[in-house]
């Protein structure tokens, strides 16, 4: 049995941006939470909460939304369904109400400048990401639960792994490359379909097919309302929407109602390399301006790199004439393995391991989906992969601000591109005459991820986030 079974779904999660680490775990903890509170029948009882956030949930978690996020959490709001437009309205009432309905059911008193605590200087050795959430109740008792977000939405405890394994035997159990590429000897079988086969241990053919095309469904909304939104970022550095004016240049400034004519117009805009740059960085732009804006997104495999996958695939629908729905759950079967390979042997939190944990993952998860769809055997799959991540190895996180901006939503332009020129040198190359295993760049990403320092590791003490003078709001 491999050490963690990964659905597609633990890779791609539907959520609120701006980030998976910062953003969505924190508020799946807080509903974590309140379910324990539910659980023991104390939630009635509940006089005060306080929550407590720990090292870089701390250092970036006004940047990130954390405050936001373990606010709409605890009040038994979900991410998947949340209407995004009411994100600030809801903490703007908590705020001057002083008030709190905990799960949407009982009301405490809560008082954002108290009650909600930004730790700077301490962090708990676990994992970077930690937070507390106290309970205190009417009869003088109290309860506490600490959890940790590792990175692309999964949140644990200490000695605890809810929400990451699950306890099935799969057909195919797979921790490394190598393992998967046993596999695909053994069988025959494409990557994608190894992936579809163990996912029928989770759940029927039909359920997974439908839940990986609301995960598509999410991202084409994503990239359609974000080509078509324009306006300043919030947060305060005043960074301008870049998509909806690319977009307009790319279209000639024709309007389109939906998706699809819009797609359709891009694809009859010709093949030109310039042109096609544009438009991915168009895609990959239109989805992280969405995620700093708060808005709707999918963990690919988290949200600051959110953009890059999602680029790739609709590069690939829009210039391989691949909008159909087997090609676009091969594409997202196939990424989501070469995630949970990374995310097993190494890690897809930016706090542990810097940016080459994000959008180097996201690239090589990108490269490795695209070369499958496009004919690659399976060794020119993990080649893509290697040959995408080994050239974001050591990227560090230094997000100006604490936000998820500058030079987060940029870099996701890069990993497309990296990811698609990955992949075509992939397909152009005998992958038996490789150098470099995917296993053996995983591997290195760990390695350097633990030699890393921590100022580079999303806590906006070091690189570009000291290097940019800011006069950013107090929260």
């Amino acid at each position: 049995m491999a050490k963690e079974q990964i659905s597609i779904f633990d890779m791609f999660k539907i959520g609120i941006g701006p980030s998976s680490s910062h953003t969505l775990g924190p508020w799946r903890a807080a509903e974590r939470f309140v379910k324990v509170l539910k659980d023991k029948n104390m939630l009635e009882n509940v006089e005060q909460v306080n929550v407590l956030l720990y090292g870089s949930l701390a250092k970036t978690g006004v940047g990130h939304g954390t405050d936001i996020a373990v606010l709409l959490g605890l009040s038994g709001d979900d991410p998947v369904t949340f209407d995004v437009s009411q994100v600030m309205p809801k903490i703007e009432q908590i705020k001057s109400s002083k008030t709190l309905l905990l799960a949407g059911e009982h009301q405490i008193s809560f008082l954002y400048v108290d009650h909600l605590l930004f730790l700077y200087h301490e962090s708990l050795p676990f994992h970077p990401n930690a937070l507390t959430f106290q309970a205190f109740l009417k009869d003088g008792k109290a309860i506490s639960e600490t959890y940790y977000s590792i990175g692309g939405g999964f949140v644990i405890q200490e000695n605890d792994s809810q929400g990451v394994l699950s306890e099935i035997d799969l057909p195919f159990p797979i921790d490394t490359a190598q393992e998967l590429m046993v596999w695909c000897m053994k069988t025959g079988l494409k990557i994608s379909e190894l992936v579809l086969e163990n996912e029928l241990a989770w759940r029927p053919e039909e359920d997974t097919r439908t839940g990986v095309l609301q995960i598509f469904n999410a991202i084409k909304e994503c990239i359609y309302k974000g080509c078509h939104s324009s306006g300043i970022l919030p947060g305060g550095l005043n960074v301008e929407r870049r998509a909806a004016k690319l977009s307009k240049r790319i279209t000639k400034d024709r309007t389109y109602d939906s998706y699809d004519t819009w797609i359709k117009a891009i694809r009859e805009g010709g093949k030109d390399f310039g042109y096609i740059l544009d438009c991915v960085s168009c895609f990959a732009l239109a989805v992280n301006e969405e995620n700093a804006s708060f808005g709707r997104v999918v963990t690919a495999p988290t949200n600051g790199a959110a953009g890059v996958i999602p680029a790739v695939l609709q590069y690939y629908i829009t210039f391989y004439d691949a909008y159909d729905e087997n090609k676009i759950i091969q594409f997202i079967a196939t990424a989501s393995e070469i995630g949970s390979i990374f995310k097993k042997g190494a890690t897809i939190s930016a706090a542990m391991g810097g940016c080459q944990a994000e959008i180097g993952v996201s690239s090589a998860m990108a490269a490795g989906a695209l070369t499958e769809c496009l004919g690659g055997s399976q060794r020119q799959v993990l080649m893509a992969a290697e040959i995408a991540m080994e050239h974001h190895l050591g990227l560090t996180c230094d997000p100006i601000g604490g936000l998820v901006q500058i030079p987060c939503i940029e870099r996701n332009t890069m990993g497309a591109i990296k990811a698609i020129t990955a992949a075509q040198l992939a397909l152009q190359s005998n992958p038996d005459k490789a150098k470099v295993s995917l296993d053996a760049v995983v591997s290195t990403m760990w390695d350097t991820a633990q030699d890393m320092n921590v100022k580079y590791k999303e806590t906006a003490d070091g690189g570009l986030a000291i290097k940019v003078p800011l006069s950013l709001p107090e929260c």
